[in-house]
């Protein structure tokens, strides 16, 4: 009961604060929960679902009866009430109506008046499909329990940070050292990749007055491998260059092509070739390109044939 009502009372709310574009396209009222499908064409922002609660809350308050009148079709759309798009109907109907906040056509069992709702409690909201938002949210008892339980977790997290009342700007402190952490290891990550840049170098080899290199690297992000790939083009010049960073079973892959080589070779397609040997893809510019696959004995393969392909193909 409580539910079903607060479901009226939600579809109102929707109206008044997106438009009267919005139709119930679905519901679901159990004892536990409501769920409510309407229509609406983009997502709800928070401050308009807090809007929406808070005027359920404030009919909720307002405590009217919950008045039931059987009557005509037309007598009842002349009255105010909102029949359902697709709903057959019988000559004879019975209308809810709420206070002057809802007028519905429905037949299902209702509270005596509105404030026995007691508490209503949006969960969730979502899109279903195209032009179709789902609401989810619960009344009475099992909202002041929700209430409760996240109370509960918010002490226990301001316990975790020792926080008390000041969670946010704990919460806030500890992101910041967070990410202050990571540029510091970024930092460091790069300078170990460049100190290993040399030593790359003296890898590469020579087709047709290209310098042809490809590596593959332990644990390195996306980032820091492009600042490699800028670093060796530099120092190489006329270059074709693919770098694989392997981690947990997966290689981020990039390819470049400078100087001379431009005229001749498209990193997409070095890339391509070497990531379709590992079960992967990608692409980018002719100067660039990224993507990714398998870390697998393939990858290595198709690295170090790397020169014999670029010379077959492009030489």
């Amino acid at each position: 009961m409580l539910n079903h009502s607060a479901t009226h009372l939600l579809h109102a709310a929707l109206r008044e604060e997106l438009g009267d574009h919005v139709h119930q396209k679905g519901s679901l009222v159990a004892p536990e929960r409501l769920r409510f499908d309407f229509s609406h064409f983009q997502p709800i922002t928070a401050e308009q679902l807090g809007r929406i609660e808070l005027r359920v809350n404030e009919e909720i308050r307002r405590n009217a009866a919950a008045e039931v009148h059987q009557m005509g079709m037309q007598e009842a759309l002349e009255f105010g009430a909102m029949a359902l798009f697709g709903e057959k109907y019988g000559d004879r109907v019975r209308v809810l109506k709420m206070g002057e906040f809802s007028t519905e056509l429905c037949g299902g069992t209702h509270v005596d008046r509105a404030g026995d709702i007691g508490l209503f409690k949006i969960v969730s909201e979502g899109g279903i499909s195209a032009g179709v938002r789902r609401i989810e949210a619960i009344t009475g008892a099992a909202a002041v329990d929700w209430v409760q339980e996240q109370e509960a977790r918010l002490r226990e997290l301001a316990g975790l940070l020792g926080g008390g009342d000041q969670v946010i700007n704990k919460v806030q402190q500890l992101l910041d050292r967070i990410k202050r952490d990571e540029r510091e290891l970024a930092a460091l990550k790069l300078k170990a990749a460049s100190a290993s840049v040399d030593d790359m170098l003296a890898q590469a080899r020579e087709v047709g007055g290209i310098k042809v290199l490809a590596e593959r690297v332990e644990g390195i992000d996306a980032k820091v491998l492009r600042e490699m790939l800028d670093r060796i083009k530099q120092k190489l010049g006329d270059a074709v260059v693919v770098l694989a960073s392997a981690q947990d079973g997966k290689a981020t892959l990039i390819a470049g092509v400078s100087g001379a080589a431009l005229g001749r070779v498209k990193a997409g397609d070095v890339l391509g070739h070497v990531a379709a040997q590992a079960g992967g893809k990608g692409g980018g510019r002719p100067d660039m390109a990224q993507g990714g696959c398998n870390d697998v004995p393939e990858l290595r393969a198709a690295l170090a044939g790397l020169p014999e392909f670029v010379g077959a193909r492009w030489i």
